[in-house]
């Protein structure tokens, strides 16, 4: 009889991390200490890499991919934020564009030029204000032209629509700060992790509060922030700790939330999650801030779902990690996924995670098809309800960035041109009752403005059809002056609480309207 197997077949049985060499790095950059780990510190896309700073005005620097080594100090930096940067991301579909998320409460948008700048960058491209808090994360649409999410300390989530500047949607369903949020595949919905222990999946576009939340489920029993992925259509993957600080992996299928398909124990530590998902081969990467290796497992449809490949072990703790695109990543060496490790000592080490093949012909089994550069859709088509997958491309040619223009209408302005729906209640009674009596004033004095304002135009209509039968003109013929006679009395005995009168002679309608004005 044929020995049984009792190892799991896997093509990704063997994948292992693979560092860069020291002059394939980037040396002495002055890293971000920010404690904060719901943002990415480092974004990296097929032409650059982009590095938050140890600032405390907000400063992060931007460098060609291929411009390794030691950098200079002094190099140029892009500079606005008032306060400390919590994420960086990449435009997906505009390798020259760069979003910045502060403490200052702003979203910044830059445009960056393809060579490299000789001085520092201080005035950005647009400036996104709505959040009254500090903004901890931001999110491209992956499948939508120019459509960001983001997630505040004041705990709400609000939809960008970039190129013009402007939030479209606010999303208030959270009761505490946002650990973590994704996109799921083509985009239609969201998942978010939360300080308050709950899980949500939450469809971003719709208007009824009620219908917001699709799913929300409690996942982790631990205290510390955990993380959240979507799998595909129907599962969910979270990794967090239990009560008693062990990490773990919970797998979830959005039919029934009640318990977790499975969970997976990692191990016991101190540090926050870092979870990396790749999408395309089901490959789960989970790190930890301040330790010094990387897990990585993959997720399957047959039990138990959650399969250990192995690890990759460095020398030095890591705070945080860049990760490029998966189109970027190099066919050639078997590459399935690369990030960019952020040392505790200002170093910025790319590690490769490679299939061992000893072909190095294009490997088509590893390598399926993955979202390109071109949006599948532009933001008011999404915006209308409209869902589309992401454009895939094959990498059997290589890939290389389309460059293209970025036309925004530049915001000037300075104030909160979103304040107004974003103003929260008043908690004590007293607040409440004052604040009733404030809007009752403004009710009052904008009904006296818009009365001054009718009775102006009327009187503005009476004299301009005085002037035109004392000229002769014809235009206004007869019974056109009545209809408006009418009218203009009828309107302004209802505001000035005077008596109605109306007659179908054009002489006494004309009379009572001049009277009527003239009292007001």
């Amino acid at each position: 009889m044929p020995r049984r197997s009792v190892v799991r077949s896997s093509k990704f049985r063997h994948v292992f991390g693979e560092p860069y060499k020291r002059d394939k790095c980037y040396e002495n950059v002055d890293i971000t200490k920010n404690v904060w780990d719901g943002g990415n510190y480092c974004a990296v896309n097929s032409k650059f890499v982009a590095i938050v700073l140890e600032r405390s005005g907000g400063a992060f620097l931007v460098l060609p991919a291929e411009k390794t080594g030691r950098i200079d100090q002094n190099h140029p930096k892009y500079y606005g934020h008032k306060g400390r940067i919590l994420d960086l991301q990449f435009n997906p579909f505009n390798a020259n564009v760069i979003a910045s998320a502060g403490e200052d409460s702003r979203i910044k948008i830059w445009k960056l030029p393809e060579e490299e700048i000789t001085e520092d960058v201080t005035e950005c491209t647009i400036d996104l204000i709505g959040h009254r808090k500090k903004v901890g994360i931001i999110q491209w649409h992956p499948t939508a032209n120019n459509v960001l999410a983001s997630a505040g300390f004041d705990l709400d989530i609000i939809l960008w629509d970039v190129e013009n500047g402007s939030p479209v949607n606010v999303i208030s369903c959270h009761g505490d700060v946002i650990n973590s949020m994704c996109w799921n595949f083509n985009g239609s919905m969201l998942a978010t992790s939360c300080k308050d222990k709950l899980a949500r999946v939450i469809d971003p576009r719709t208007t009824n509060e009620e219908e917001r939340v699709v799913h929300s489920f409690s996942a982790h029993e631990g205290s510390k922030p955990f993380r959240v992925h979507f799998v595909d259509d129907k599962r969910i993957v979270t990794v967090g700790t239990k009560k008693t600080s062990d990490r773990e992996i919970a797998l979830w299928n959005t039919t029934d939330l009640t318990e977790p398909i499975t969970r997976h124990e990692l191990d016991q530590g101190s540090g926050n999650m870092l979870s990396m998902y790749d999408s395309t081969l089901n490959l789960l990467y989970a790190a930890a801030k301040g330790d010094c290796n990387i897990k990585y497992f993959e997720i399957s449809k047959e039990s138990p779902y959650v399969h250990y490949l192995s690890q990759y072990q460095a020398a030095t703790s890591q705070r945080g990690f860049g990760l490029l695109p998966k189109r970027a990543l190099s066919v050639n060496k078997c590459e399935v996924f690369r990030l960019y490790k952020l040392d505790s000592k200002g170093l910025v080490e790319p590690v490769s995670m490679v299939v061992p093949r000893k072909s190095d012909c294009f490997q088509q089994d590893i390598y399926p098809n993955v979202p390109g550069d071109s949006p599948a859709l532009q933001a008011g088509q999404w915006f209308g309800g409209d869902n589309a997958d992401p454009i895939l491309i094959s990498l059997q040619d290589g890939f290389v960035a389309t460059r293209k223009e970025f036309n925004a209408v530049v915001n000037t302005t300075e104030e909160n041109i979103f304040a107004v729906n974003l103003q929260s209640a008043p908690q004590r009674e007293e607040d409440l009752k004052k604040s009733f009596y404030q809007q009752q004033d403004e009710l009052r004095n904008l009904r006296e403005l818009l009365k001054g304002k009718e009775l102006k135009i009327r009187q503005l209509e009476y004299e301009n059809i005085s002037l035109k039968k004392k000229t002769g003109d014809t235009v206004v013929t007869a019974t056109e002056t009545k209809t408006n006679s009418r009218l203009n009395s009828s309107m302004i005995a209802e505001d000035s609480d005077c008596s109605d009168a109306s007659s179908d002679d054009n002489h006494q309608a004309d009379e009572i309207a001049s009277q009527e004005i003239k009292a007001c």
